[in-house]
């Protein structure tokens, strides 16, 4: 039988205020979203007029025809998906391998190779001398510009270690290497099984940081088919931009215009991800929670 427990006025006044902050947070990042969404259905009239907040104003979709029919657009898109696939299998590979060898205690020297690992999340070289490293590597202005950098991150590596370590019990692992397993077979038979919901939570990280950059191809991309779709976005809200410092005192309808088109862009960059992310939502709520109890 459940024994129900009386609240305190205190309790109750504590319950309310942690609700009415989570329903504010929550408002802050859903409503410039819908509002986004709203004006790339809206009319051009609507936008112009600042009519258009959260219900949308003369209901078209013009704007997703533009961006559609734009081919430099979907390439980019297809082009972005592809390295965002490639650039997270690559890049969980590296964190499985470093992670797992990272955690074995037989390692001579793995406290030296965490260490040096860890100075790169806190020092960087900088913007130039990074450039001048892809030059001299060869890379600039190709594919591999894109993955190679940022391919090995020491904070997804530090996560996946110490989940290793915390949560996969040594005797199971010590039971594997009597029954004759090599690494390989405790990796992939033992280990990886047991990490789905930090794995599915890494990758995650991966792809939506892959997903959403522009910095590195903004520096290190010249040809207009290595163009991912942020930096095809970065660079439309860019020239709209500067076309409304143009259009001062005329041309309302264009600049308007370009609004609805750069909202239909926005949604255009940003549907993906939200399509993809319910499929990994229970594995990346088990995975943030690691660490928070422990059993």
């Amino acid at each position: 039988m459940a024994v129900k427990i009386k609240k305190s006025a205190g309790d109750k006044v504590a319950d309310v205020l942690i609700y009415a902050l989570i329903t504010v947070l929550a408002l802050i990042c859903v409503i410039p979203f819908i509002h986004v969404l709203a004006m790339s259905m809206s009319g051009n009239a609507a936008v112009y007029a600042n009519k258009v907040f959260l219900i949308p104003k003369n209901i078209n979709f013009n704007a997703y025809k533009t961006v559609i029919g734009d081919s430099a657009m979907m390439h980019s898109l297809w082009f972005t998906a592809f390295l965002t696939i490639a650039f997270t299998f690559f890049g969980m590979v590296v964190t499985i391998f470093a992670a797992y060898a990272l955690s074995r205690p037989q390692l001579k020297g793995r406290y030296l190779f965490s260490t040096v690992l860890l100075l790169t999340m806190y020092f960087s070289a900088g913007v130039i001398p990074e450039y001048l490293l892809m030059d001299n590597l060869n890379i600039l202005d190709t594919l591999w510009v894109l993955m190679l950098p940022g391919l090995f991150s020491a904070y997804n590596m530090i996560i996946l270690r110490t989940f290793i370590q915390n949560s996969i019990p040594d005797s199971l692992i010590e039971a594997a290497e009597l029954d004759g397993c090599d690494e390989f077979k405790i990796l992939f038979r033992i280990v990886l099984p047991l990490s789905k919901p930090v794995l599915a939570t890494l990758a995650l990280f991966y792809a939506v940081g892959r997903w959403n950059s522009y910095g590195d191809a903004l520096y290190y991309i010249q040809s207009e088919g290595l163009k991912p779709l942020q930096l095809k976005l970065y660079q439309l809200v860019s020239s709209s931009a500067s076309a409304s410092l143009s259009q001062e005192g005329g041309g309302g309808e264009a600049q308007s215009a370009t609004e609805v088109v750069k909202a239909a862009t926005i949604m255009f960059a940003t549907i993906p991800i939200i399509i993809v992310y319910p499929f990994v939502q229970k594995y990346f709520v088990s995975g943030v929670m690691i660490g928070a109890v422990k059993g």
